[in-house]
């Protein structure tokens, strides 16, 4: 059994239903979760705010938030994580905010650097990763370490 289907048979033996809110992965952990049979069980929605007026409108993310630390940033991912939840009316919530490249990097947020939010029940924990590779290597890293972690949490 892979971590993706580990994860939708965890969730299913705890009742508990997940939603995602991506921002550089596009829409990759939806997928992978979403790729499991039996995934229906679980899996509430999905949302792919990509810009940051998406993020504010769709998920609730204060514009202090994006104004005051930006997108790519800590306080970001656990509004995304939180606004994704209480939206989706989910147990779970996993949240990716990142810069993905090949441009876009910062001093304080370089190319490869990502956030990841995950709420269970009304707690959320935030991690950076800095993850090297190309775009398509930052990604898909940031969307199986948010598998992983969202695992973590729950066992």
């Amino acid at each position: 059994m892979n971590e993706n289907e580990l994860l939708v048979h965890l969730l299913a033996q705890k009742k508990l239903a997940i939603s995602c809110a991506e921002s550089c992965t596009g829409g990759m952990v939806a997928a992978a979760i979403t790729d499991v049979a039996g995934s229906s069980e679980v899996f509430k929605r999905s949302f792919v705010t990509y810009c940051d007026e998406a993020k504010h409108e769709m998920l609730g993310v204060d514009q202090d938030i994006l104004d005051n630390f930006t997108a790519v940033s800590p306080q970001c991912a656990e509004a995304m994580a939180r606004g994704c939840a209480q939206i989706a009316d989910a147990d779970v919530a996993v949240s990716v905010t990142g810069i993905a490249g090949p441009g876009g990097g910062t001093e304080l947020a370089p190319v490869g650097c990502v956030y990841i939010g995950f709420y269970v029940k009304g707690m959320v924990v935030t991690e950076k990763h800095l993850f090297e590779g190309d775009r398509r290597q930052v990604r898909r890293l940031a969307a199986q370490r948010a598998i992983h972690g969202m695992l973590q949490m729950l066992q």
